[in-house]
C-alpha cells in the first residue's frame, strides 16, 4: 500500500447506534462475557447470523472431563481391592466404603453440572 491508499478498518468506519434500556444494557454485555468476547464483537457476530457459544459450555466440558478422571481413578482403586492386589492388602472395609462413598459423592457432582449444562438457568 502507498501513501496515499489507507487501509479500511472498523474504528475508521461508521458504527451503528443501538439504544436499550440500561438491563438491556447488561443483558448483552452479560450474554457477551458467557461468549468470551466484547460487547461488540458479540452484537457484530450475532448481527450477521453467526451462533454464539458460550465459554461456559467449554468450562463445564472440561469440569466434566476433571469428574470423569476423579471417576476413573476411584475405580481403579476399588478394581485392585476387589482382586485382592498386594498394594491393597492393608486396605480395611472403611477404606473401601470411604472409596464407594467418594465414588457415590463424585456421580452426584457430576450429574449437577450436566444438569447444568442441558437445563441452564434463565437469566431473565
Amino acid at each position: 500500500m502507498n501513501d496515499k491508499t489507507e487501509r479500511v478498518t472498523r474504528k475508521s468506519s461508521t458504527p451503528i447506534k443501538v439504544y436499550c434500556l440500561p438491563e438491556e444494557k447488561e443483558r448483552i454485555e452479560a450474554q457477551a462475557q458467557r461468549a468470551g468476547m466484547s460487547a461488540a464483537r458479540y452484537l457484530r457476530e450475532v448481527g450477521q447470523g453467526y451462533h454464539i457459544s458460550s465459554v461456559m459450555d467449554y468450562e463445564q466440558v472440561r469440569e466434566l472431563a476433571r469428574i470423569n478422571g476423579d471417576l476413573g481413578r476411584l475405580g481403579g482403586l476399588l478394581k485392585l481391592w476387589l482382586t485382592d492386589d498386594v498394594r491393597t492388602a492393608q486396605f480395611g472395609q472403611a477404606t473401601i466404603l470411604a472409596v464407594l462413598s467418594k465414588i457415590e459423592a463424585t456421580q452426584e457432582e457430576m450429574g449437577k453440572v450436566m444438569t447444568k449444562i442441558v437445563m441452564p438457568r434463565s437469566e431473565s
